[in-house]
């Protein structure tokens, strides 16, 4: 209710308070504690699959060159084609910022629509990127401990990134931390098994340790 006071033709100056009201700032466990316990979540997540899914040594001898001409073919064009595209979405990433400023202003600029349209978007586009790529180089390398975690670890991060943005538009821009560290696990993961996909596929003849590791010739 106004003051009824006040005298709209005064000269008195408003105060600031009068005319701006802060929203308050949110407490400390939601903005520190959110971004930690999203990290703990893509640990935990991590360990519930080591757990169910153990690692083994495979009896399986696979190879992509044993595949048929035109699945190696397809393998390869496809994986050069997830290459062009994971770098033009680096690319665009990058332009946004620099468009906004910063990652926390990019986001706060989408409404909540366009960040579902996104996150909609992202988890369809990860999650086929990295089953197409992943399937293949999983199943060629399947006696290297370190390469069995690049699939469902880079899917993991993918996930942990996603809901790292909601934390940033509605909660904090110290999730932006763990975008950013989401964005080197998943992003390394990615580019690993792309570069050991068309290796294999182009240039058989290049060998180095995981491949001796891979074959039981350590």
């Amino acid at each position: 209710m106004a003051d009824a006071a006040f005298d709209f033709f005064s000269d008195e100056p408003i105060s600031a308070e009068a005319i701006i009201t802060l929203a308050e700032p949110l407490p400390a466990w939601q903005t520190v504690g959110g971004p930690i316990a999203l990290v703990l979540f893509f640990i935990l997540l991590c360990f519930l699959l080591r757990w169910f899914i153990p690692f083994k040594d495979q009896t399986l001898s696979f190879s992509l060159q044993d595949l048929p001409v035109a699945a190696q073919r397809g393998i390869g064009l496809a994986a050069v084609l997830f290459g062009v595209a994971f770098f033009f979405g680096i690319a665009q990433a990058i332009n946004q910022v620099e468009i906004h400023g910063s990652t926390d202003a990019y986001f706060q600029s989408m409404t909540k629509t366009k960040l579902l349209t996104f996150t909609h978007a992202h988890l369809f586009g990860f999650t086929t990127a990295f089953f197409i790529i992943g399937i293949p180089f999983s199943m060629h390398f399947n006696r290297v401990r370190l390469y069995q975690w690049m699939f469902p670890a880079g899917l993991a991060a993918a996930l942990t990134d996603i809901m790292s943005w909601w934390g940033i538009k509605y909660i904090s821009p110290n999730f932006d931390y763990v975008t950013m560290a989401c964005g080197v696990i998943y992003g390394g993961c990615y580019l690993v098994m792309l570069i050991g996909v068309i290796r294999i596929m182009f240039f058989p003849s290049v060998r180095w340790l995981p491949d001796y590791i891979n074959e039981g010739k350590q």
